[in-house]
């Protein structure tokens, strides 16, 4: 290979991890937020601990317990409080000479829920967006998980584009994973864009707790699967159903080109009671008699 095929080469990321933030205030008692704005809700003391064992949990598994000889760390983090809070008591378990760098990134923010927020309003607006559904229902002055979607879309474009122009790379040899600190909902869209999931599976999902980790996992045949790195019961808690278990385990070993028909239920969302080949044949040679 050439140096002009060797620079335009992709190489993509051992892992993408994602991790929600650790316990802040507003996690504790609602009315923080009508005295402190959104993004400036801190972490509670438990939130910093919380921040410090992640950090220990994810060196662990990008270091392959020890095992891995060559690997890096690059960072993506929320512009909140909490988000860069974690982000610093997550990077004292890093080397500083594994970390290849770090960027605040607007557009994996917290969903905005509006301004100026009144304690027994927002729990009454919440009760609304249950029966309503979450992914559409858009919070007053603020933002559904739709809108947040679409920026976290806007995010994963600039994300290829740093792995095509090569940016989060220092070594050939080097395993690279990416960690994005974040938020709850964003982390769900995130893997709903990421993965191709519906609105209803959406639905489904449960919010991760405080500093909980999601691995995304390169496999050999050049897809990310979360069934490298979780377990199916570990899925299931999440709030995936068996078809969407179904399709993180093929992802895990499956070979790239082939996916449609290897994952039939997606085109059963759509269309029911399909011909099969046979059955057109039979049709179109009895359309060529008549």
């Amino acid at each position: 290979m050439d140096k002009s095929q060797k620079s335009s080469h992709r190489s993509l990321p051992k892992r993408i991890i994602l991790v929600r933030h650790g316990e802040s205030q507003g996690n504790l008692d609602m009315a923080a937020y009508t005295t402190t704005p959104d993004y400036r809700i801190p972490l509670t003391v438990l939130g910093v601990e919380q921040a410090r064992d992640a950090g220990e949990r994810i060196c662990q598994v990008v270091s392959e317990g020890g095992r891995a000889a060559a690997w890096k760390v690059y960072f993506y983090v929320s512009p909140y409080e909490r988000t860069r809070s974690t982000l610093r008591e997550m990077g004292r378990a890093f080397p500083r000479k594994r970390i290849i760098g770090a960027r605040e990134e607007c557009r994996i923010r917290e969903q905005d829920f509006g301004n100026f927020q009144v304690e027994e309003r927002m729990k009454a607006i919440k009760e609304t967006r249950e029966r309503f559904g979450r992914f559409f229902f858009r919070f007053p002055e603020g933002e559904s998980a739709a809108d947040v979607f679409d920026r976290v879309t806007s995010f994963m474009e600039s994300l290829w584009r740093d792995i095509d122009m090569r940016r989060l790379e220092q070594e050939d040899n080097a395993n690279v994973n990416l960690v994005i600190v974040s938020h709850g909902l964003t982390s769900r869209v995130f893997l709903m864009k990421w993965f191709k999931w519906t609105v209803d599976e959406f639905e489904r999902l449960n919010n991760p707790g405080n500093c909980e980790i999601r691995v995304m996992q390169l496999g050999p045949g050049g897809d990310y699967s979360l069934a490298i790195h979780h377990q199916p019961e570990e899925l299931q808690r999440w709030g995936l159903s068996p078809e969407m278990i179904a399709d993180q385990q093929w992802r895990a070993t499956a070979v790239r080109g082939r996916w449609y028909d290897s994952c039939p239920w997606h085109l059963d969302n759509f269309f029911h009671h399909l011909k099969d080949s046979s059955e057109d044949d039979e049709s179109s040679d009895e359309r060529r008699s008549a």
